[in-house]
């Protein structure tokens, strides 16, 4: 099976999202660099990472650090909740604007599985998680900020409690085959890029010169850690950002088309329809109505 990225689509102003899936599904390999977490509510879900396959039962809870690849195996009738958030969620107090490597390193160095964390400490986990879930489900006025408090508290713990993992990855772990963290350093540098110059004219070229490599060497770079060439990447980005706009701001096509970083309402059309299957119009009328 390859292994692909995912680009998550936050469905708030936060870059944070914890949903519920349930019954038997297979997930492909994948990576992202945001943080993942899976609480099993009901059954069990086999869970590959590090070479390795992890049978999560019921109540318990797996977490991926930034770029580590995993892929799920989850069996009848079972539920889950999964938890996704970008560290950049903890930039937004200047406490943490110059912490962040410090946090990721958090999350890479502790323990994935909470079977190997004491029932207490999964216990504590296990509420934060259920009170995040339900202030997304609820979404009651200021629940942003009752996400932003939860988080913190689960930040506290992996500075105080959670433990260290008792060994170092298996050789074959996607970021530690791939010249370890300087793949996922790279890859999170363009990230950053685009995340900052998506509304304007990005060519490989320029993400190239940024990461300090030829365009010949990142286009192939980029491929082959991502899954899809460059421009590809891209053209999913803004589309993200359209559907996110037209999902919730009432704003004529034109605005919507510049915000998200296409250069004419014409392109921006043909690419969200050949992309989407029906028009940024239609698109908004079915969401944003139901909203």
């Amino acid at each position: 099976m390859s292994l692909y990225l995912e680009m998550p689509e936050w469905d708030n102003i936060l870059p944070f999202r914890a949903f519920e899936n349930e019954g038997e599904v297979v997930v492909e390999p994948h990576w992202h660099k945001e943080i993942e977490m899976i609480y099993v509510t009901k059954g069990l879900v086999n869970i590959g990472y590090d070479n390795q396959l992890f049978q999560v039962q019921e109540g318990e809870i797996f977490i991926f650090g930034s770029g580590e690849s995993h892929y799920f195996l989850a069996s009848p009738g079972s539920t889950r909740i999964v938890y996704q958030f970008d560290l950049a969620v903890f930039q937004t107090t200047s406490v943490n604007q110059f912490n962040q490597k410090k946090i990721t390193s958090l999350f890479e160095q502790a323990e994935n599985f909470s079977r190997f964390w004491g029932k207490e400490l999964e216990d504590e986990m296990r509420s934060i998680l259920e009170k995040l879930f339900e202030e997304v489900q609820q979404k009651e006025t200021g629940y942003e900020y009752a996400i932003m408090r939860f988080l913190y508290q689960l930040l506290m713990l992996y500075y105080r409690d959670i433990p260290q993992k008792s060994k170092t990855l298996k050789e074959g772990n996607f970021v530690e085959s791939t010249h370890q963290k300087q793949t996922l350093e790279r890859l999170n540098d363009v990230f950053i890029y685009i995340e900052n110059h998506f509304q304007e004219v990005i060519t490989l070229e320029d993400v190239a010169k940024y990461v300090g490599f030829s365009p010949y060497y990142f286009s192939r770079f980029f491929k082959k850690n991502t899954g899809q060439n460059f421009s590809q990447f891209l053209t999913e980005y803004r589309l993200n950002q359209a559907k996110y706009i037209l999902s919730h701001e009432n704003i004529p096509m034109i605005e919507v088309a510049e915000r998200s970083g296409f250069n004419s309402v014409k392109t921006f059309h043909h690419v969200f329809k050949e992309h989407m299957g029906i028009s940024p119009l239609k698109y908004h009328k079915t969401i944003y109505g139901n909203n």
